[in-house]
């Protein structure tokens, strides 16, 4: 059995045991019944912020993929059954696209996704709307972006999380460390997905360590974790399995470094972006 089967079976397991008799339920500062005895209908299970990267380095191809494999994970059976097993049984959703600091757009406007018929409606805004690059890669400015869409919106989130995918460093805007702590000061968990599957050259921003610079330099927060994809044709399983672990409350126990909830010292330059692109081009 490959990496990624065990991976599938042990997030399964999981999956089912939030949905049996006997599981603990997902403890929560927010109740989903109001003063009154009824069903406040802006609680979810989660506030779920994904955070695309758009930025030159990502070939059409890739660009495609990632909007195929969000689309069909939203869609696919393990999603909605994980969409079952929160308190609510609903999760509120938006979908950015981002690139240098001052370029990010809001393709999906928060929506609830509450069963197959909302995940059809939002799966085809992600796949009908057309497909755009832009240049720079700032992470930190995809972070600033996505706070206030949390801080602002009408939902009472039982969690609130910040996905972000991206191929490359931050190389523009603030330090992408000073955004994810300000981030995490508001209680909001921030994972990713680092995509890895192009050999680095002299002419990207890419770098062979993206998965360990995710790891120390951009998630954080209780149960925060990376995926890295490494090859094309993981694209869609990655996306799906992520999507599933955060809408069910799960972090994966092996397969992903682990991450720790105290500050240590980073394994590579959280500048290393911005070192990168200096060298090149100059400020």
């Amino acid at each position: 059995m490959n990496c990624w089967s065990s991976f599938a079976a042990v997030l399964l397991t999981s999956a089912a045991a939030l949905l049996s008799a006997d599981a603990a339920p997902i403890p929560s500062t927010v109740s989903p019944i109001n003063s009154a005895g009824a069903r406040d209908p802006n609680t979810v299970d989660v506030e779920l912020v994904l955070a695309v990267d758009i930025s030159y380095s990502m070939d059409i191809d890739e660009l495609a993929l990632q909007r195929e494999g969000y689309a069909q994970a939203l869609q696919s059976s393990e999603f909605l059954q994980a969409l079952k097993s929160g308190p609510t049984g609903r999760i509120a959703i938006t979908y950015f696209e981002w690139a240098a600091s001052s370029d990010q757009k809001v393709v999906v406007p928060w929506q609830v996704i509450d069963g197959p018929e909302s995940a059809d409606a939002v799966a085809a805004v992600i796949l009908n709307t057309p497909i755009r690059r832009a240049s720079r890669t700032s992470i930190s400015g995809a972070i600033s972006f996505a706070v206030p869409l949390l801080q602002d919106n009408s939902y009472h989130g039982l969690r609130r999380v910040i996905d972000i995918s991206g191929d490359g460093p931050n190389n523009n805007g603030a330090p992408v460390t000073s955004a994810r702590d300000a981030a995490l000061q508001l209680g909001i968990v921030i994972n990713g997905l680092p995509i890895m599957v192009k050999e680095p050259s002299y002419s990207t921003m890419d770098i062979n360590d993206l998965d360990i610079y995710y790891e120390d330099c951009v998630i954080g927060g209780p149960g925060s974790f990376a995926i890295a994809i490494k090859h094309r044709d993981k694209f869609k399983d990655a996306i799906r399995s992520k999507l599933v672990m955060e809408v069910a409350g799960l972090s994966p126990e092996r397969l992903v470094q682990p991450v720790a909830e105290t500050r240590r010292e980073p394994r590579v330059s959280c500048l290393v972006g911005e070192k990168i692109w200096d060298d090149r081009w100059g400020k």
